[in-house]
């Protein structure tokens, strides 16, 4: 069969946290390099899509398909570490410290900026001609994307950053269960499918994803967007980060992990049922 039980695929989830911890810096920043870039052009898709068609839902359905395609790939977003790869430290695996989980931590980040980074200028080049006119209407949705998610949040203060950090628990409440979904089937088409769907609640529902907010900022800002690099850092992509961290490991990994993996589920006879068969009560060994 090509289902996994709960019970198998989570410990599936404590060995790719451990393969990536011990994965090589190169490894993991190429693999990193190239999700930042495949989300990236993912998400300029939808943008297109939902702007050419004025239907936000058409984007949002469309929009998995890149984030399919780089876990097909082998490849590593930040939010899908934030997930998998504390469960080996917790689980106790040899060799697994908190420096490791960091520094796997901190170059998945940098290689995901850095392919996002690279898909912003690229598409920056197309949305201008090269620079030499203004944005057309979707480089300008972009732009009115990155105020309204920074700025936005600032008008509203403290309330603004809550709102923002809970955006980003939900989001990768939802993309981390794609990417264990995609565990339970050992298919393409079964993976596909499971992915799918967390993957279009997270993107039509507007939540804070810091991977894809690496790329529509810092294309806004080169598209003319009224906020500042200080405004997307402190009113977007340092909350997003805290958020998908926190939503990804406590409602996904830690919860999968307590109850499938660490404990697992039991079938205890009740001492009553036993006393009443036997006419004699349960002995129990201490």
């Amino acid at each position: 069969m090509s289902y996994l039980s709960p019970s198998e695929f989570s410990r599936k989830m404590v060995d790719a946290g451990e393969a990536k911890v011990f994965m090589s810096t190169r490894d993991t920043v190429i693999r990193a390099y190239m999700a930042g870039a495949i989300l990236s052009l993912a998400a300029a898709f939808a943008v297109t899509v939902s702007v050419q068609t004025g239907e936000p839902l058409v984007g949002a359905l469309l929009f998995p398909i890149g984030f399919c395609m780089l876990y097909l790939l082998g490849f590593d977003l930040l939010t899908g570490v934030f997930t998998l790869v504390p469960l080996a430290l917790i689980d106790r695996r040899p060799g697994v410290t908190v420096r490791s989980v960091l520094r796997n931590w901190g170059l998945v980040f940098a290689g995901n900026l850095a392919g996002a980074l690279t898909v912003a200028l690229l598409m920056a080049v197309i949305f201008t001609v090269g620079f030499s006119t203004g944005p057309d209407e979707v480089g300008r949705a972009i732009g009115t994307i990155g105020e309204g998610r920074t700025v936005g949040y600032a008008e509203h203060g403290a309330a603004g950053m809550l709102t923002l950090f809970i955006r980003g628990v939900l989001c990768n409440w939802m993309v981390s269960t794609g990417v264990v979904a995609a565990m339970i089937s050992t298919s393409v088409s079964g993976k596909v499918i499971a992915m799918w769907g967390p993957i279009l609640v997270f993107f039509y529902m507007g939540f804070e994803h810091s991977v894809v907010n690496m790329f529509l900022f810092p294309s806004g800002l080169m598209l003319g967007g009224d906020f500042s690099i200080a405004d997307y850092l402190l009113w977007n992509e340092i909350p997003t980060v805290a958020g998908n961290l926190v939503g990804g490991l406590t409602f996904v990994g830690l919860t999968l992990y307590a109850t499938h993996a660490r404990t697992g589920a039991s079938r205890q006879r009740p001492v009553e049922s036993t006393e009443q068969e036997t006419g004699e009560p349960e002995k129990v060994s201490v």
